[in-house]
């Protein structure tokens, strides 16, 4: 063999090498991508966030991935709902608790709460501006917006739910039942015969997201701490006098009892299906005070009857996934009546976020943040994106469906 004839069996050898090495990794490249879009399990590591980790912030790297390795098909419908050439953004953080976020479709901003700073917050959807909405807010905590396009607020300090009119006046819908005032309304919904519902837990009574009872109440047994302090002169503090219950607000003003302690102790978030023949209802663990049962992290469903009447109760998740709880909050419904609801984990990292559920109660998705997620909204001008507040900032995504209901 002469010194050429050599060279050329070198470099088919080196060029046979290649094509096999490109094959593989074509094939490698094939199976990874159909994986990703199969999405049959959780993504590896299944008790992390994407490693290494990974920027969500605007002016982070993009995913390079068809499909953002965060948004995870437990089941295969799940591919039905993600948008697959899409990736988790923060918007905005720097926050203190969000929560409550809310779509003004008329004005196309997303509105939420950040409890303890006491404000509310506007994200614009045309240049991605962030401001303060309202300070105070009285330590609002769910917002929402009726079928007119009116916000309705939950507030914590002041203990009741309240209404911005279009001609910029606030009108009290709720702050009291049977003549003893709300514990501190959590979330509120509005249906379309034009009654409202919302949530009465008692986490406003903590020091940090509203005021502790007077001295001897649920929240300040001990008397320790002095709720008027960093409040307005003339500030009168109260005390829980009511269970954890659920309630709707009647068009006429009167306020019905809908939902007990007993059924759902500790109700959190809820939402309508989009035929308003079911309703959810969160129930999350015990807060300040409580000496019973308190949530144990579930969720309850119920049948709406044409009278308002609910039936049929029963628990639609105890929200374990993996072995993990995946405590829920705040939850809202799509167009196919899947239910997607945060997700706090803990100090699980790569649980919390959001979970997605079919209408029968079955696991079909997760959306993994690196934060504790606390609600969350569908919006945009397609009302296709979901907004995620989750402990110090907020997230968005967009989604092959829509949200039912407004706001």
């Amino acid at each position: 063999m002469t010194r050429q004839e050599g060279r050329d069996q070198e470099l088919t050898i080196s060029r046979r090498t290649l094509v096999h090495g490109l094959a593989a990794c074509a094939g490698a490249t094939v199976a990874g991508v159909s994986g990703a879009l199969a999405q049959s399990g959780p993504v590896a590591p299944p008790s992390t966030i994407t490693s290494p980790p990974r920027d969500f912030g605007p002016r982070g790297a993009p995913t390079t991935y068809f499909w953002d390795p965060d948004i995870i098909a437990v089941d295969p419908s799940f591919n039905n709902l993600a948008q697959p050439n899409t990736a988790i953004k923060r918007l905005h953080t720097g926050l203190l608790w969000a929560e409550g976020p809310a779509w003004s479709a008329q004005g196309r901003y997303l509105l939420w709460s950040d409890i303890p700073n006491n404000r509310q917050m506007r994200w614009s959807e045309d240049d991605g501006h962030v401001s303060v909405f309202r300070t105070p807010s009285n330590n609002s905590n769910g917002n929402s917006f009726d079928f007119q396009g009116r916000q309705l607020s939950c507030e914590h300090l002041t203990r009741r739910v309240v209404r911005y009119e279009h001609d910029g006046t606030a009108t009290v819908l709720a702050d009291s039942y049977n003549g003893k005032k709300l514990n501190s309304p959590n979330d509120v919904v509005a249906h379309p015969d034009g009654s409202y519902w919302f949530t009465d837990p008692p986490y406003g009574g903590m020091l940090y997201e509203g005021e502790p009872d007077v001295a001897g109440g649920p929240s300040n047994a001990a008397g320790k701490l002095n709720p008027r302090i960093g409040q307005p002169a003339g500030f009168v503090p109260s005390k829980r006098e009511l269970p954890t219950n659920c309630y709707r607000i009647d068009p006429s003003g009167r306020v019905d009892l809908v939902v007990t302690e007993e059924q759902v102790p500790d109700p959190n978030g809820l939402c309508f299906s989009p035929d308003y023949k079911k309703l959810y209802v969160a129930s999350t663990g015990k807060g300040p005070g409580d000496t019973g049962a308190g949530g144990k992290g579930d969720m309850f469903v119920f049948d709406v009857g044409t009278d308002s009447k609910l039936t049929n109760h029963k628990r639609f998740s105890d929200f374990m996934v993996d072995g993990v709880k995946c405590g829920p909050d705040g939850v809202r419904c799509d167009v196919n009546g899947n239910v997607w609801c945060s997700s706090n984990a803990g100090r699980a990292v790569g649980y919390s976020g959001v979970t997605v559920w079919s209408p029968d109660g079955k696991l079909i998705g997760r959306i993994r943040l690196p934060e504790v997620c606390g609600n969350i909204c569908f919006g945009g001008p397609k009302r296709n994106r979901l907004f995620m507040a989750a402990s110090q900032s907020l997230y968005a995504v967009y989604t092959a469906t829509q949200g039912a209901g407004p706001g």
